[in-house]
């Protein structure tokens, strides 16, 4: 693709970096079959390719719409069409690049910026997302059946203590976990338990920052991504194996720390060193030596692999696999490429799109006819779960019964 990018933005990293990714897209529009929000709008600007042009004019002119704004908004960055392109387009990263321009060119009303703020000092504190949900169950008469529907199940379940064990991992806390899985993690610390790991929480061990990274609080999601990779430098240098964590969500953010740091090295090269180490909890279990579980009849799980998971990290097959050598029949549901809708805050910024989404996701899941639904990441749970149907689980509580026969 031809640019005429502004010389003083062109001699920028990000200038250099959006230039590359525009001269690499070869206009194939493979991408847009795969596009969930293309596939529900059929406008081209709706699709990647269409927004590639979108992001290319207001780059190089300076100037951008309302309407510009909203194609880029509406998306999920889901990153199907990186999977699909042939020309290897990082579009993730030149959308992260113009999305902050854009709608600095096209400000937004202000109720949706009062909403953006709230979110960002809100969900990533643990306390302030435990409170946020308490208040959401009391309220949820009052609710919009499409939120009240994703709400956690009040009370955490009980969280065990890490057994005593020569080998141990740091199990990464996240921000709304511990309020929206605390059966998932209690699953996973005592899953590692019986394979003689033990699964340590950090103190002062913060949110990844993602949901901040996405809504262009940058500063905020850099100063968390300091204190975690301070702090898993200590843990890894005094003997821990990994760090771990159980929303695909959150290792994706945590693996692209070094991008996060592109101008500055100092952070660039601890992260570097870091985030090798940090895996999602089935990539690690894969590679350990897992008992064999009791002769007994198991479940038929259908398996929702999030985009982060299949599209980001790439290793959508990990899981499944795992599951069934623990004996379940482990389904994949028509369409799996596409977005569920969840996409951290898009439920609530884009709740008409994130709503038709999630339903035809469900519908996908439970024509499997499942006896319970299976993923690896916290928005995707919630967004999927519902009141009647078979439960949406984390996959390692299955793990764990399992091998507890």
């Amino acid at each position: 693709m031809e640019t005429h990018l502004p010389e003083a933005f062109r001699n920028t990293r990000a200038g250099r970096e959006a230039e590359a990714i525009l001269r690499a897209c070869v206009h194939c529009g493979f991408c847009t079959a795969t596009c969930p929000t293309y596939q529900l709008t059929g406008d081209e600007d709706d699709g990647p390719r269409g927004r590639i042009y979108l992001i290319k004019r207001a780059l190089e002119t300076g100037r951008a719409g309302p309407l510009t704004r909203a194609h880029l908004d509406r998306c999920l960055t889901c990153r199907a069409c990186e999977t699909t392109c042939p020309s290897g387009v990082r579009y993730h990263r030149l959308l992260e690049i113009a999305r902050p321009r854009v709608r600095a060119q096209a400000p937004e009303p202000l109720g949706r910026r009062l909403l953006r703020r709230a979110l960002v000092h809100t969900l990533p504190e643990r306390r302030r997302a435990r409170a946020l949900f308490a208040a959401g169950r009391l309220l949820r008469p009052l609710l919009p059946a499409h939120l009240a529907q994703h709400l956690p199940a009040a009370g955490p379940a009980p969280s065990p203590a890490p057994g005593d064990h020569p080998r141990r991992v740091v199990l990464f806390q996240g921000c709304v976990e511990p309020a929206a899985l605390p059966g998932a993690r209690a699953a996973a610390v005592r899953l590692l338990d019986r394979l003689g790991i033990a699964a340590e929480a950090l103190p002062g061990e913060t949110c990844c920052g993602a949901l901040e990274h996405h809504l262009d609080a940058t500063a905020r999601a850099q100063a968390r991504a300091r204190a975690n990779l301070t702090r898993w430098r200590a843990a890894l240098e005094s003997g821990a194996e990994a760090i771990v964590g159980l929303s695909s969500a959150c290792v994706l953010q945590i693996r692209e720390y070094p991008e996060l740091f592109a101008d500055d090295p100092t952070w660039r090269d601890l992260a570097e060193a870091v985030v090798p180490r940090c895996l999602e909890l089935g990539r690690f279990l894969a590679d350990q030596d897992l008992p064999q579980p009791p002769d007994s009849p198991r479940a038929t799980l259908a398996w929702h692999p999030p985009c982060t998971l299949q599209h980001g990290l790439r290793d959508a097959d990990t899981i499944p696999r795992l599951l069934q050598r623990l004996g379940y029949r482990v389904l994949l549901p028509a369409d799996a490429h596409l977005c569920c809708g969840a996409a951290g805050a898009y439920t609530l910024l884009q709740p008409h799109l994130s709503q038709r989404l999630g339903e035809a996701k469900r519908a996908a899941l439970e024509a499997l006819e499942p006896e319970a639904i299976v993923t690896a990441n916290v928005g995707c749970l919630l967004h999927l779960q519902r009141p009647h149907g078979p439960p949406v689980r984390h996959w390692v509580e299955a793990a764990l019964e399992a091998l507890a026969g």
